[in-house]
């Protein structure tokens, strides 16, 4: 358990703050997301980094049974499997955000469910047992 509190500690607020940034910057984030979409080089930067968290935590944490830990090892795979998109398919991925964050509604759903997972992992790392 103290090696899902700790990846929790970390993945949670980071994921928090994410969402938080999505919504104070609600209007620009298309823009972002077209801007760095236009560079495969950042688009396999970005990959970098979270293929290698996403690699570290299925590495350490690849727990699949019952409990709230599954959602920390489920995490790591998402983070895992969009790295090596990143990285192995630039262009491909750089034209999906686009589209992505271009859809009315989805950027401002994705936002809600990094707070809501950056929120629980929060509260499971920092809360009283």
């Amino acid at each position: 358990m103290t090696t899902s509190k700790t990846i929790a500690a970390l993945l949670g607020p980071t994921l928090a703050v994410s969402a938080v940034a999505v919504f104070a910057n609600l209007e620009a984030w298309p823009g972002f997301v077209e801007e760095a979409a236009r560079s495969p080089a950042l688009v396999v930067v970005a990959g970098y980094l979270s293929f290698v968290p996403g690699l570290a935590i299925v590495h350490f944490h690849n727990r699949w049974t019952g409990g709230w830990p599954v959602l920390v090892t489920v995490m790591g795979w998402i983070m895992l499997a969009g790295g090596f998109a990143r990285i192995a398919f630039p262009v491909k991925v750089g034209e999906i955000g686009t589209g992505i964050v271009t859809t009315p509604g989805v950027l401002l759903s994705f936002a809600v469910v990094f707070l809501l997972i950056g929120g629980f992992l929060s509260f499971k790392a920092y809360g009283r047992e």
